[in-house]
């Protein structure tokens, strides 16, 4: 088996090498993995209200209530949401929080635990 990374798009190990590039042949993406290695080093970290760097699987509370769009609900402060999740975009946690489910918040309202 080859030591290749996997796609950075669809995560499919079964890239491949053409010239200078990686080819991944279930999705078509090319990609330099010398700059996909720089991508990596220059990831973008993600800070609750306070300025604390967040991580996946932290804890964190949140500090003001939030409605939940399409729904009565809300998200009352002091919430404490366990094993977060980072992702990329503008609500940058994937969580679930108990009584309400799956959802999606910006780590702007979140001071971690």
């Amino acid at each position: 088996m080859s030591n290749l990374p996997a796609c950075p798009e669809c995560q499919s190990p079964y890239a491949y090498e053409q010239g200078a590039f990686l080819v991944c042949p279930e999705c078509g993406h090319e990609w330099n993995p010398a700059e996909a290695a720089d991508a990596a080093d220059e990831q973008q970290v993600v800070c609750d209200a306070n300025g604390n760097p967040l991580a996946d699987g932290d804890t964190v509370t949140v500090i003001k209530d939030l409605k939940v769009k399409g729904s009565s609900l809300v998200v009352k402060v002091g919430t404490r949401v366990k094993n977060i999740r980072l992702v990329a975009g503008d609500h940058d946690i994937d969580c679930k929080i108990d009584g309400i489910g799956a959802m999606k918040l910006k780590s702007e309202f979140v001071k971690k635990a």
